[in-house]
């Protein structure tokens, strides 16, 4: 009954044609031996060759451009020595390059790895020698963070794709079996650790499509970068789907404004800290540009505040998508546009194919609505173990998040903060996720960031880093008084700092480890 339902999402949104069953299996099995992302340019370079596949800086590429370029680049790379056994680790911005080694190390066989652009060079080199890399593909202007990886490991170009005319070639065929590609956790200490996927069945996709009104020929805007899962999902997504994808590059909020505009976007895939900085650019300049086009705002990789949610729907109506998921466990819950109107906050319900449970500390589950537990996910592409040893705790076979959760009596399920989060202050159990988000909601504060610090008389204490902005004023007892109006008074927060950006990680996360230093 599940495989059914699957389908019949994935008939209704373009992904498969049950009328023509030669084409579905050709897509499967491209898919099931390519893997996801070569497989869905192969499948589109034959169903749909002149649609334009890609929007960098550099121009458009069709799918049958992105095909062929691929196959010589494959065909290239393998002649300077890289096998199926390989692993090719890419340090790139979001544009070309960075799609195109995606496709030809998929189509060899190897396994690839997306390197974020943010760590620094210790971190890189720690995950390089870690996962086995035995080559590098990078941006010129990333080869001094490089500079220690190419020391050991082949340097691949692939800024110049030049086409080989050899009569008789034709198509590179699919490897003996798919490399997979493995995604890094985004921790701002230490080492990222690596999380390996291969997804062998076009099913997954109805993960997404059951709540994300996504279909065939779309044109969706990706702002956040595609190191990171949240961009990734539906890059992949829009690929079998047979969409136009446009690579936003560095973020800027007018210019994604602009391109949104510009090329009739239906879809932008962003994380809040980029949703707030469109809003954040004004009503006057937002009305410079025609947005009617959206249908979708695709928000994932960091809470997002009820505040800016609310604000987000006001701004372009009800197109607002908040996911949640993790690197390790992949999908849990998409919340949709009606589903935010009747409880802003909430990160829905799980789609199709996956199960979400909340648990105690004893292992009981957690059932009552408003009862807090940890959340579980079982999903059937979550990882099945860091590359470096170990994994996330798993109970009847579904694996935490580390995340604090409830769910309401029409089970939404909203989330309440980390597992280690949680403080205890005085004897009373304080989630600061809780005072950030009442606090997003005063007119005068931009940004807020709560969390716990040691305290001498009651073991914790809250301190909350403010931005301002917006309108109004607003001072140290302000921002208590605030608290204190509509929340216990224990969990106003004792220290308050004033900042002018809070720190971040390259994929839009509040950096904790940063506030603290602060």
């Amino acid at each position: 009954m599940l495989a059914a339902g699957q389908l019949r999402v994935l008939q209704r949104s373009g992904l498969i044609d049950l009328r023509r069953p030669l084409t579905a299996a050709r897509k499967a099995r491209n898919v099931r031996k390519f893997g996801p992302i070569a497989g869905g340019v192969r499948a589109c370079a034959d169903v749909c060759p002149d649609t334009v596949a890609l929007i960098d800086a550099d121009g458009e590429l069709t799918y049958r451009e992105l095909d062929e370029r691929t196959d010589q680049l494959a065909r290239r790379w393998m002649r300077e020595g890289i096998a199926p056994t390989g692993v090719v680790a890419v340090l790139c911005r979001d544009n070309r390059t960075l799609v195109e080694t995606m496709v030809a190390t998929a189509k060899i066989g190897a396994r690839l790895v997306l390197l974020n652009t943010g760590f620094s060079a210790t971190q890189l080199s720690d995950v390089a020698g870690r996962e086995g890399v035995t080559a590098i593909v990078f941006d010129p202007e990333l080869a001094s963070t490089a500079a220690e990886l190419t020391e050991s490991f082949v340097r691949l170009d692939a800024s110049a794709v030049v086409r080989e005319h050899v009569v008789g070639q034709g198509r590179i065929q699919p490897p003996a079996r798919q490399g997979g590609f493995v995604l890094l956790t985004g921790g701002t200490t230490g080492t990222p650790k690596g999380a390996p996927r291969r997804i062998e069945s076009p099913l997954a996709a109805a993960q997404f499509l059951d709540r994300v009104p996504l279909h065939r020929g779309r044109t969706i805007l990706l702002c956040a970068p595609l190191f990171h899962g949240t961009a990734l999902s539906q890059f992949i997504l829009g690929l079998n789907l047979g969409c136009t994808i446009i690579l936003h590059g560095r973020f800027d909020a007018k210019h994604a404004v602009a391109q949104i505009a510009r090329h009739r976007c239906d879809a932008v895939v962003l994380v809040p800290t980029m949703l707030r900085r469109i809003l954040d650019i004004g009503d006057d300049e937002l009305a410079r540009h025609d947005t009617s086009s959206l249908e979708i705002i695709f928000s994932a990789g960091a809470a997002l505040p009820p505040a800016l949610g609310d604000r987000t729907q006001r701004t372009f109506g009800p197109v607002l998508y908040n996911f949640y998921g993790s690197t390790e466990t992949g999908t849990a819950t998409i919340a949709t546009p009606d589903d935010w109107r009747a409880a802003p906050g909430t990160v829905g319900r799980p789609p199709i194919g996956i199960t979400v449970a909340l648990f105690d500390e004893a292992g009981r589950r957690v059932t009552r609505p408003g009862d807090v537990g940890t959340v579980y996910v079982g999903n059937s592409i979550a990882f099945a173990g860091y590359s470096g040893g170990g994994s996330k705790k798993t109970v009847d076979g579904m694996m935490s998040t580390g995340d604090l959760g409830h769910f309401d009596s029409a089970g939404r399920l909203f989330i309440d903060g980390r597992d280690d989060d949680m403080i205890v202050s005085g004897g009373e159990n304080v989630f600061p996720g809780e005072v950030e988000d009442l606090l997003y909601g005063h007119p005068a504060v931009a940004e807020a960031a709560v969390l716990g610090v040691p305290d001498d008389e009651f073991g914790q204490r809250l301190a909350a880093f403010v931005v301002r902005g917006g309108d109004g004023e607003i001072d140290e007892a302000g921002v208590r008084d605030y608290v204190k109006a509509k929340l216990a008074r224990f969990k106003a927060p004792r220290d308050v700092v004033f900042v002018d950006e809070l720190p971040r990680t390259t994929t839009g996360k509040i950096d904790r480890t940063g506030l603290r230093a602060l």
